[in-house]
């Protein structure tokens, strides 16, 4: 005998929307749904166009829980800190596996839709700059293609100045009293932190005795994580450009491949990379 079909109103389901908030309206849809704009008849550039909107979805949780974690920090509250940080670097497998998703258009493919992109690029994401910027690796240059607008701007610029998530975990080692130079606690936050041999042995000092400094300890192996995590989509950047458009020059100009795999030469956290070498 044929089954009746399942009415999840019968179970108390709402069905009626006309006076209610909706899961779309909650989420916004509309809008989200009807914001990627071709411009070209190409197949794959939707594609495109919804691999970079998600990601930039993802790189605004980013900045939004690597802000509070820097706000813990400060204030000594790093439990919550470490959550926020673990958040941080699953977002980033979240993008790294958005790149699988794009590598399955081929060269040919994308060349159907390349020249109307015009001179937009992914270089020119004032979110991921900001990200750069709340992690240590400030470059004021970098903010050139962000000059016309203020609001941007401003944003890039506290971020520049202020100091950065690393900054603020070497300023909680220094109040408990481990070997960090005053120096570092007043240097011009707006340069990216170099390598230190008192940062080093501070680290090292943590690692050395896990039970004693265990939140310290716990703090190193979070950010780590998220560096990890960061250099693993920085690589898998760089291998889904030079799949797709060799080495070509990049649509904003840069030089492509050769652009991004000088990216991967820069260390957010030079010295909990090097203690352990020393240990």
């Amino acid at each position: 005998m044929p089954q009746t079909p399942y009415d999840p109103a019968k179970e108390g389901a709402t069905m009626d929307f006309r006076e209610r908030m909706s899961y779309a309206d909650y989420l916004g849809l509309e809008h989200i749904l009807n914001a990627q704009f071709p411009r070209s008849t190409a197949h794959d550039e939707l594609l495109f166009i919804i691999q970079h909107q998600t990601s930039e979805l993802w790189m605004k949780l980013a900045i939004h829980e690597l802000t509070m974690a820097r706000k813990l920090i400060i204030a000594d509250e790093l439990r919550p800190a470490f959550k926020m940080l673990t958040r941080v670097a699953r977002i980033f497998e979240q993008l790294n596996s958005a790149w699988d998703v794009l590598r399955t258009m081929t060269p040919g493919e994308y060349t159907q839709f390349r020249e109307d992109l015009g001179p937009s690029s992914g270089f020119q994401s004032y979110q991921y700059r900001l990200i750069e910027f709340l992690a240590g690796n400030k470059n004021e240059a970098m903010m050139r293609p962000h000059a016309h607008d203020r609001a941007v701007m401003a944003t890039l610029t506290e971020a520049l100045h202020a100091p950065s998530l690393y900054d603020v975990a070497l300023q909680l080692l220094h109040r408990r009293g481990l070997p960090i130079d005053d120096a570092l606690m007043t240097r011009d936050f707006a340069q990216s932190h170099f390598i230190s041999p008192c940062v080093t042995e501070a680290w090292a000092t943590i690692y050395r005795d896990p039970a004693r400094y265990w939140d310290l300890y716990e703090l190193a192996e979070k950010l780590v994580d998220f560096e990890d995590y960061f250099r693993r989509w920085r690589f898998n950047h760089v291998t889904t450009v030079e799949r797709i458009i060799g080495f070509k020059r990049g649509t904003g100009g840069t030089g492509g491949v050769s652009y991004l795999k000088r990216m991967l030469d820069v260390v957010l956290f030079p010295e909990l990379w090097q203690v352990r070498t020393v240990l």
